[in-house]
């Protein structure tokens, strides 16, 4: 092999590397906010390779994401682990959606229209499916698809989007929760939610939302005595 097929054949595999590597953190990413990894579960560079048919180095670089998203904690000598949930990100998250989506749906009460509706209530109808099947994945699947629409047809899309790595732990909680605790409540306030916008009451709107991203100041302690081992629980640095 000459020197020019030598650098090709190295430029090739650095492509696919880059290539597999951001498929590679959305899978791992995705699996643990679900749950599928717990918190504490340990990661081997060598299997999830071995087990993804690829290279070690698009893992390394997955892992490396992760860990600037607080998702894994990558301990020297030691090795690579599922990050506990930290509870003061959750609280924060919880508090800046709260004051985004309370915003929104006042938005949305004074000029929502009926094909934006009609799409509002298709979806509460799937997610009453999912809770009649006891099917919390898509139930929460679901329950993204409702808060993102409500967010673009007030033409905050964009905000939405920027809510997103701040509410990564905040997701983990309420995929846990979705397993523990009966869905029909969450249900009930999306219903509440579409109602009242529906009717144009936006004070209605704004109280409807706000009870429903409280909903977790209520689930988080029964979730963490269940399993006190999946969290962080030290204060927020100052």
């Amino acid at each position: 092999m000459t020197l020019r097929q030598a650098s090709a054949l190295q430029a090739r595999d650095e492509e696919r590397s880059q290539a597999v590597g951001p498929r590679l953190y959305r899978l791992l990413r995705e699996r643990i906010v679900k749950g599928d990894l717990m918190p504490g579960t340990r990661l081997s560079e060598v299997d999830v390779a071995a087990g993804y048919a690829v290279s070690r180095q698009p893992v390394r670089e997955a892992f490396i994401k992760l860990s600037e998203e607080s998702l894994v904690d990558i301990r020297p000598q030691r090795g690579t682990y599922v990050s506990q949930i930290n509870v003061a990100a959750v609280m924060s998250a919880r508090f800046v959606r709260e004051a985004v989506e309370a915003d929104i749906v006042r938005l949305l009460a004074g000029r929502a229209q009926g094909a934006f509706l009609a799409d509002l209530d298709d979806l509460i109808a799937r997610q009453r499916a999912a809770v009649e099947k006891g099917d919390p994945a898509s139930f929460i699947q679901l329950d993204e698809r409702f808060h993102r629409a409500l967010a673009s047809e007030a033409g905050q899309g964009a905000s939405w989007d920027i809510l997103q790595p701040l509410k990564t732990q905040m997701d983990r909680v309420r995929h846990l929760s979705a397993k523990q605790f009966p869905l029909r409540q969450l249900l009930a306030q999306h219903e509440e939610v579409v109602g009242t916008i529906r009717n144009g009451d936006a004070d209605g709107a704004e109280r409807a939302m706000r009870t429903h991203l409280r909903q977790i100041l209520d689930d988080l302690p029964a979730v963490i005595s269940a399993l006190p081992a999946y969290f962080d629980q030290r204060a927020e640095t100052p």
